[in-house]
């Protein structure tokens, strides 16, 4: 993935080539998991992010999680709207 601003999302980190960053697959199935969670109402937005700031040593807000959650949501719903009628 091509690096497009000087923060690295969540789940990523720098690769060799600083323009780069690659997917750290941990972080991203701890992230999937804590979604799906949130999502269901099972867990805060608030508890979720600590959860995930504990279990990977990164620090992620509640509402850097909900933004996550919410393009995740967009990017869906544009996809959906896209596929042709059947």
């Amino acid at each position: 993935m091509r690096r497009t601003s000087s923060t690295i999302p969540f789940g990523y980190k720098l690769s060799k080539d600083p323009h780069y960053l690659e997917p750290v697959p941990e972080e991203q199935e701890e992230l999937e998991h804590i979604k799906d969670l949130v999502k269901s109402k099972a867990l805060s937005l608030r508890d979720g992010a600590e959860w995930l700031s504990f279990s990977t040593g990164r620090t992620l807000s509640h509402v850097g999680l909900k933004k996550i959650i919410d393009k995740d949501a967009r990017r869906l719903a544009e996809e959906s709207r896209e596929l042709p009628n059947e």
